[in-house]
């Protein structure tokens, strides 16, 4: 159980008075607690509070990753709104936030009303709004919002339909309501996901926009359906696909559709190929008699602030950055020794309901043994390999003979617990409510996570 603020927040930790409870994966608690009780103490993660299987996050490396895309975003002169779909913690996205993020994306609706809850003032839909319903609240939302304020919300359309539907929905709202709501109009590829097909449907779209009356902010899209690796020719490919936005962007400038009160927005998703998205979009671009228009680049990618052990560590783009530190994985899937029914297997307590498997299985990172006197500290589990996964168990093969004779760091007996590294973030966090944020063993804060 988590959710509902009945404790005290802090002013600098609001998620510090959500409540969890007897019903929280990963806890182990009587009552309801809020998260400042949990954590009050600074207990470990093999204390009474938490039990297995549990989801910690390594707080220095949380630290570090978020510094480096600020870090790097700042130096080019690129704006971040990071995807909070990724985790969906209010306590995570505060690191973000904090580290200079210009705002927050997210993929829907509920997202959306989600953000603007923990009281994001920037918000960028990565989607189309369609539901009448949606745009209502939307409206209403922003229309409360005090006169001064920086709130805004950007969103994409990929049709006349979709423009239609903002129109009739804004209608009646007051001139500073519709000026806070943003339109960007969305390039795809074929055989991809959501956006226009060709420059020319974008241009006549961006038209209709514009004689809507609707704010106009320029153009977006996702480089990750243009290649699936980072080998030279997918790189090019997704180079190729830049240029096209950027070239996009221009034909909106030429024509006076975009950039003429504010700068043209250009905005991509960053994660995989950010170095190529650095490369291609930033700098102004021509517009009405050769005159240059100033343009925002904003990124939008997510999964950084936790990296992981498997997709995105293979297409790791901080690697190809020069200057660039390597981004780490900060999360860790803890779940208990079940059996070891026979020679170089064990069976562990962490399923698919538990990690991520959509890409990549899990990687066995650690082995924390008991002993008579308590928990062991972990040790670098070698020689092992996850084959398979049930809803709530794990195959983990052992180097043959390593089960009981191999050296300490391969030795596994039930009751032990093992570490795992995930591949693919967003399909991990959705498996939790709560997450512990580590120093070592000690746990220095929960990051709750919303639906």
């Amino acid at each position: 159980m988590t959710g509902s603020t009945t404790g005290p927040a802090q002013p600098d930790r609001p998620w510090a008075g959500d409540v969890v409870g007897p019903r929280t994966k990963g806890l182990r608690l009587a009552g309801l607690a809020t998260v400042a009780d949990v954590v009050a103490g600074t207990p470990r993660v093999t204390d009474d509070p938490f039990s297995w299987p549990l989801l910690t996050l390594d707080d220095a490396t949380l630290d570090h990753n978020v510094g480096v895309v600020a870090r790097v975003c700042a130096e080019r002169g690129v704006e971040h709104a990071p995807h909070v779909k990724t985790t969906m913690s209010r306590a995570l996205y505060a690191r973000q936030a904090a580290a200079g993020a210009w705002g927050a994306t997210v993929a829907t609706p509920a997202q959306l009303r989600t953000v603007r809850d923990w009281g994001v003032p920037r918000v960028l839909l990565a989607n189309e709004l369609l539901d009448p319903r949606e745009i209502a609240w939307l409206r209403d939302d922003l229309a409360r919002v005090a006169a001064g304020a920086e709130d805004e919300v950007w969103l994409c359309v990929d049709s006349t339909h979709g423009v239609d539907l903002l129109v009739r929905g804004l209608a009646g709202a007051d001139d500073a309501t519709r000026a806070r709501v943003g339109v960007l109009v969305e390039l795809g590829v074929p055989g991809g996901r959501t956006g226009v097909r060709s420059t020319a449907a974008a241009l006549d779209l961006a038209r209709a926009v514009r004689a809507a009356g609707l704010r106009l902010l320029g153009v977006t899209g996702y480089e990750g359906s243009v290649a699936g690796g980072t080998s030279d020719d997918e790189l090019a490919a997704v180079a190729a696909w830049c240029d096209d936005l950027r070239d996009l962007g221009t034909a909106f400038a030429r024509e006076g559709l975009a950039g003429v009160d504010e700068p043209l927005v250009l905005s991509a998703g960053g994660s995989s190929f950010l170095d190529v998205v650095l490369a291609a979009l930033p700098g102004p671009v021509p517009g009405p008699d050769g005159r240059e228009v100033a343009t925002r680049v904003v990124v939008r990618s997510g999964a950084y602030v936790t990296h992981d052990h498997g997709f995105y560590g293979r297409t790791d783009p901080w690697s190809r950055i020069p200057g660039a530190e390597p981004l780490r994985g900060a999360a860790t899937v803890w779940g208990q020794v079940l059996s070891v029914p026979e020679p170089g297997l064990a069976i562990c307590g962490v399923g698919r309901r538990d990690v991520s498997f959509d890409i990549d299985l899990p990687v066995a990172l650690w082995l924390r043994s008991q002993s008579d006197d308590g928990w062991l500290a972990p040790r670098e589990l070698a020689g092992t390999r996850v084959t398979a996964l049930n809803d709530q168990h794990l195959y983990l093969a052992l180097a043959a003979g390593e089960a009981t004779t191999g050296p300490a760091t391969a030795q596994v007996r039930p009751g032990d617990v093992v570490g795992f590294g995930i591949s693919h973030p967003c399909t991990t966090f959705d498996r939790w409510r709560v997450a512990a944020v580590v120093r070592g063993d000690e746990v220095v804060d929960l990051a709750t996570i919303d639906l």
